[in-house]
C-alpha cells in the first residue's frame, strides 16, 4: 500500500519512484491520514497548475496550507498570513507589499547581499564545517535584515529566534513570542522615526481597510522571517549538495558564471524546499478525472510536478544548462512567491561567493534529512573546504 504521508518516507530524500509510478498510475492519489482523514496527492503538473490557477475553486484559507486540521485558533491566525488568504482579500494585502519586492527594487540590494554572503562564508573559515546552520541559514536573517531595515546589532538574535522557531522543538514559541514583541517594539520606535524601509512602508498601509496595528505588524514580520529563513536556507544548502554531487556540473560553474541563473533555477527544480501546500475544495469538482466533493483536502505535490515526464526531458537528470525550466517551486497564479526575486539574486550570488571564496569544497559525511513530508530540507551538510 502506498503512503506518501508518512514521514519517514522522506529520511532518505523524497520518494521519487512512488511518485513517477503515482503520475502514471494515480496522477490525483486519495491519501489516508493517521487522524481518519484523506486528502487527494495532486502528483502531476498540469493538475497542480490547474488548482493553483483557481484560488476560489481551491481555497487556501478555508483548511489553511498544511495537511493536518488545525485548532480554530491556530487556523485564524494562519489566515492572517499571505499564504493562507483567498480573494479578494488576498491581492488586498499582497498590493500593499508588492512595490517593495518588485525585481528593480529588489535588485538594489545585490551589493549588501554580495557583502552578508562574503562575510559569512569568510567567518566559517576553513577546514570541516556544518554548512546548513553555521553557513546557510545565517544569510536569509541577514537578507530579510537589510531588506526590513533592521539593525545589524540586532540581526544575530533574529537568526537565534528564527532557528528555534522552524526547529519544531519546545522552545518555539518562546521564539515566536520573542520575534513579535521586539517587531511590535520596533514599530513603535519607526512610527516617531519615520525612513526610507519596509517597515515604514506597512505602517502606512492598510489592511482590511485599517492600518496596520504594532500587534499585526508583530504577526506579520514573524512570518515573514521565519518563511525566508526556512526556505532560503534549504535552497542555499540543496544548491552545494546538488552541485557536490554533479561535480561535472561545478567545475563548468567555476570557469563559467553566466550559467549561475539557470543553476539557481535548476537547484530549485532538483529540491524544491516543500514538498507542498494545501487546498480545500470550495464546491464540488473535477480534477485530473478524479470528482472531488467539497470540503475535501489536497495537497499540490511540487516534488512531484518538477519532474513531470510530461513537462521536463529527463526529469531525474540534473541540469544547470535545463531550458525552459517550468518548475512549480514558487508556486503559480495568485499565490506566486512574493520574495521570488529575492530568493533568486540570494541563490546566484550565494553561489558566486562560495565559488569565489572555497577553492576546493567536498562533502565530510553524509547529509542528515529531516523527516518531514512538508520540507524537502536537510538537518545537517558537513563539508571540508579550502579557500
Amino acid at each position: 500500500m502506498i503512503d506518501i504521508y508518512d514521514p519517514e518516507q522522506y529520511g532518505d530524500g523524497p520518494p521519487h519512484g512512488v511518485f513517477e509510478q503515482l503520475r502514471r498510475t494515480d496522477p490525483v492519489h486519495r491519501q489516508e491520514m493517521p487522524d481518519g482523514t484523506f486528502y487527494w496527492a495532486v502528483m502531476r503538473h498540469a493538475d497542480v497548475v490547474e488548482v493553483s490557477r483557481n484560488p476560489t475553486l481551491y481555497s487556501a484559507a478555508r483548511g489553511g496550507v498544511v495537511l493536518e486540521d488545525l485548532d480554530p485558533d491556530s487556523l485564524a491566525m494562519m489566515r492572517d498570513m499571505l499564504l493562507a488568504m483567498d480573494p479578494p482579500r488576498h491581492a488586498e494585502h499582497r498590493d500593499s507589499l508588492s512595490a517593495h519586492f518588485r525585481a528593480r527594487v529588489i535588485a538594489n540590494l545585490e551589493p549588501s547581499i554580495r557583502r552578508i554572503c562574503g562575510e559569512i562564508i569568510d567567518a566559517a573559515g576553513e577546514g570541516d564545517i556544518e554548512v546548513v546552520h553555521d553557513v546557510c541559514a545565517h544569510v536569509p536573517a541577514q537578507v530579510i535584515g537589510e531588506l526590513v531595515g533592521i539593525p545589524e546589532s540586532d540581526r544575530d538574535q533574529i537568526h537565534s529566534w528564527a532557528e528555534h522557531i522552524v526547529s519544531g522543538a519546545d522552545d518555539s514559541l518562546n521564539g515566536s513570542i520573542g520575534m513579535a514583541m521586539y517587531a511590535m517594539e520596533l514599530a513603535a520606535e519607526r512610527r516617531g522615526d519615520p525612513r526610507e524601509d519596509l517597515i515604514t512602508l506597512l505602517l502606512d498601509a492598510e489592511f482590511d481597510g485599517e492600518p496596520m496595528t504594532d500587534l499585526a505588524f508583530g504577526s506579520f514580520f514573524v512570518q515573514l522571517v521565519v518563511a525566508g529563513n526556512d526556505t532560503s536556507r534549504t535552497m542555499l544548502s540543496s544548491a552545494i549538495l546538488a552541485l557536490l554531487t554533479h561535480p561535472d556540473q561545478l567545475a563548468e560553474l567555476r570557469e563559467d558564471r553566466t550559467l549561475l541563473a539557470g543553476a539557481t533555477e535548476e537547484v530549485l527544480r532538483w529540491s524544491n524546499p516543500l514538498h507542498y501546500f494545501r487546498r480545500t475544495a470550495s464546491e464540488d469538482a473535477v480534477l485530473g478525472g478524479q470528482a472531488i466533493s467539497e470540503g475535501d483536502k489536497l495537497a499540490m505535490m511540487y516534488t512531484s510536478a518538477n519532474r513531470d515526464e510530461a513537462v521536463f526531458d529527463d526529469p531525474h537528470r540534473f541540469d544547470i544548462h535545463r531550458s525552459p525550466n517550468p518548475h512549480l517551486s514558487f508556486g503559480i497564479g495568485e499565490h506566486f512567491c512574493l520574495g521570488v526575486h529575492l530568493a533568486r539574486l540570494e541563490g546566484r550570488v550565494f553561489i558566486d561567493e562560495m565559488l569565489n571564496r572555497w577553492s576546493s569544497i567536498e562533502l565530510a559525511g553524509d547529509p542528515l534529512r529531516q523527516r518531514s513530508n512538508l520540507n524537502n530540507s536537510m538537518v545537517s551538510l558537513p563539508l571540508t573546504v579550502r579557500r
